[in-house]
């Protein structure tokens, strides 16, 4: 059999495992768990980083220097094409009727417009940032980019 001979259903769907279903299944008896303990009980489930009884790899690690995880700006990304698409000429577009419009979930972020694709109508749009490319597209259809301050005080 050649490889190019697979069709997009081979291999698709997989026989579930019956487990306790006799010894000579293979999955009989303990049901593939082992003997005792948590591991053999419903509900248990293994830590991802646990090693065992080695030191895990986080804990073997020096940890030094300045991580911008917990101190970086996260904005909802919104393209010029989006806005093209889901908004009439003349329209004021502001982070609400984004939300409205379905092109933003989280309302706690501040929005950034970015360039990609292209604008053919006027709009007046108003969000945190906008990319260069974005503000000049936005221009360029004869519409205006303007900067509105985000409240930052609230939980990310």
């Amino acid at each position: 059999m050649d490889l190019a001979e697979i069709t997009k259903l081979a291999g698709r769907s997989k026989k579930p495992r019956r487990d306790g279903r006799g010894v000579g299944s293979g999955g009989g008896k303990t049901c593939r768990r082992g003997h005792k303990g948590a591991g053999s009980r419903a509900g248990w489930s293994l830590r991802g980083l646990s090693e065992g009884g080695q030191m895990p790899i986080f804990r073997r690690l020096p940890k030094r220097g300045f991580n911008n995880v917990n101190f970086a700006t996260r904005y909802n990304i919104v393209n010029v094409a989006e806005l093209d698409q889901r908004f009439d000429a003349g329209a004021h577009v502001t982070p609400a009727a984004l939300r409205d419009a379905g092109l933003i979930r989280d309302k706690k972020l501040g929005v950034k417009i970015l360039g990609a694709g292209t604008i053919g109508k006027k709009l007046i749009v108003e969000a945190a940032k906008f990319s260069k490319q974005a503000a000049e597209k936005i221009a360029a259809a004869g519409g205006e980019a303007k900067v509105i301050v985000v409240n930052r005080d609230q939980p990310k």
